[in-house]
C-alpha cells in the first residue's frame, strides 16, 4: 500500500510541475490516505487538523498532532513528519507556515473539503494570497483505479458479501432491526480480519465494521437513510439494507444495497422492487468504455418511465477512497466512461409511507463492459426464517 501511495504522490508532483503548481496543502482524509498512506482517528472533529503539503520539486511534508505522530510515522512512507501541540507555541499554524515557506505567492488547497478552521487560518494569515483549487488535478488521478486499487476493492466486496449474507440470515418475524445490524457488524469484521495480518502497515488497519447501519423496514422502508431501530419485523415487511457508509476496507469505500421481504411479498412491493432491479440492470448493461455517464442514467430513467415510476435518485456515483468521487451517473454529467473507473450503481423507487424498491452494486468498468465488485442475488429476496 505504501509503495502505491508513493507512486501516486510522484505522479501528482509530475502533474503539478506540468501545471505550474508549486505547493499544495491536502486536508481531506481520503486524499491524505491516497497519497501518504495514513489516516488519523481523532482528527478535525476535535480541532486537530492533519495535513499533507506536497511540493512539486521537493519531498512532501506530513503535519500531524504530536499525540498521533508515533502511529502516523509508522503508517506513512513520508519521511518528513512534523508535529504540533494543543498548547504552547508549537501550533499547527506554525508548522504549516514552515512547510509553505515565507511569503507564498499562491496556495493550492482542496477548496470544497478544506476544514473551516484551516481555511480561516489561511485567510487571516495570508491576506491577499490567492487560494487555488488542487482538487481537479488530484481528482483526475483518482478517477481511474489501478489494478492494485481494484484488488483492494474486490476484498472489500467479499467483506460486503459476508455482511449481506448475515443480514439475510438475521431476518425473521419478531426479530428486531438492531439485531440485524449487530449480525452485519460481526460478519463483516470477521471476514475483514481474514485479509489482515498483525505485521507492518497491516497492523494499523482495523477489521471492525462500523458506522450506524442504514436499515428501514415496514412502512418506513420509503424513508431513505433511516438507521436501525428496535422495531420488530412483521410478515410482509420490506427490509432495506444499505452498506454505503459501512462497506469499506483499507479506506476504499463501496456502495451495496439490497431489499428483502419478511415471509412473503405483496403484489405492490414486488412490482416496485422488480422495477428497481430492472432499472439498475439497464444502467449496468449500458456501461462500457466510450459511453457518457449521463447516458447510463438515461437507460435507468427510461425503465422508470416505462414502469410508471419516478425517481429523484442519481443512478450512480464514482467510488474509491472517498464516499463520493467524480464522475456521477446522472443527467448532465458528460464524462466518458473508461476502463478502471469504479461506480456504485443503484436502482431506487420510493412509495412514501408504503414501500420502496432498492438495489445497489459496485462495479468496475472493463475493456468490454463491467465486472461486479459486489455480489448477491439480484431478484426478489425473502427472509429465510
Amino acid at each position: 500500500m505504501l509503495e502505491e501511495a508513493k507512486k501516486r504522490t510522484l505522479g501528482l508532483q509530475d502533474r503539478m510541475r506540468q501545471a505550474g503548481i508549486g505547493k499544495a496543502v491536502f486536508t481531506d482524509e481520503s486524499s491524505i490516505a491516497y497519497l501518504a498512506g495514513f489516516w488519523g482517528y481523532l482528527g478535525i472533529e476535535f480541532g486537530r487538523p492533519s495535513m499533507l503539503v506536497v511540493d512539486a520539486q521537493d519531498a512532501p511534508v506530513v503535519i500531524t498532532p504530536l499525540m498521533e505522530s508515533e502511529m502516523v510515522a509508522e503508517m506513512t512512507w513520508v519521511e518528513d513528519v512534523r508535529t504540533w501541540e494543543d498548547i504552547g507555541q508549537r501550533s499547527w499554524g506554525r508548522a504549516l507556515a514552515n512547510a509553505l515557506g515565507e511569503s507564498p505567492k499562491e496556495i493550492w488547497i482542496e477548496r470544497s473539503t478544506i476544514p473551516a478552521i484551516v481555511r480561516n487560518h489561511l485567510d487571516d494569515t495570508y491576506p491577499g494570497v490567492p487560494l487555488k483549487d488542487i482538487s481537479p488535478v488530484l481528482g483526475a488521478m483518482r478517477t481511474i483505479k489501478t489494478p492494485f486499487e481494484i484488488s483492494v476493492m474486490k476484498e472489500a466486496g467479499q467483506i460486503a458479501g459476508a455482511m449481506m449474507a448475515a443480514a439475510h440470515d438475521s431476518l425473521r418475524e419478531g426479530a428486531r432491526e438492531y439485531e440485524s445490524a449487530l449480525a452485519v457488524i460481526e460478519a463483516g469484521s470477521r471476514k475483514a480480519a481474514t485479509f489482515l495480518t498483525d505485521k507492518g502497515w497491516d497492523r494499523f488497519v482495523s477489521p471492525m465494521i462500523h458506522n450506524l447501519q442504514i436499515l428501514q423496514s415496514g412502512t418506513d422502508a420509503s424513508m431513505v437513510h433511516r438507521r436501525a431501530s428496535v422495531k420488530a419485523y412483521e410478515k410482509f415487511d420490506p427490509v432495506y439494507f444499505c452498506f454505503c457508509n459501512m462497506a469499506q476496507f483499507k479506506q476504499y469505500k463501496l456502495g451495496f444495497d439490497r431489499m428483502f421481504h419478511i415471509g412473503d411479498v405483496t403484489d405492490q412491493a414486488r412490482d416496485v422492487q422488480e422495477a428497481a432491479i430492472e432499472a439498475q440492470q439497464a444502467a449496468i448493461a449500458a456501461m462500457r468504455p466510450g459511453v457518457l455517464a449521463e447516458d447510463v442514467a438515461a437507460a435507468a430513467n427510461e425503465v422508470y418511465r416505462t414502469r410508471g415510476y419516478e425517481t429523484g435518485y442519481r443512478t450512480g456515483r464514482s467510488i474509491g477512497v472517498a464516499y463520493l468521487e467524480a464522475p456521477e451517473l446522472k443527467e448532465g454529467d458528460k464524462t466518458v466512461l473508461q476502463p478502471g473507473m469504479t461506480f456504485a450503481v443503484d436502482g431506487g423507487i420510493s412509495v412514501d409511507g408504503v414501500t420502496a424498491g432498492r438495489i445497489g452494486d459496485s462495479v468496475v468498468v472493463t475493456e468490454t463492459g463491467i465486472e461486479y465488485i459486489t455480489s448477491y442475488p439480484r431478484e426478489i429476496l425473502l427472509s429465510k426464517g
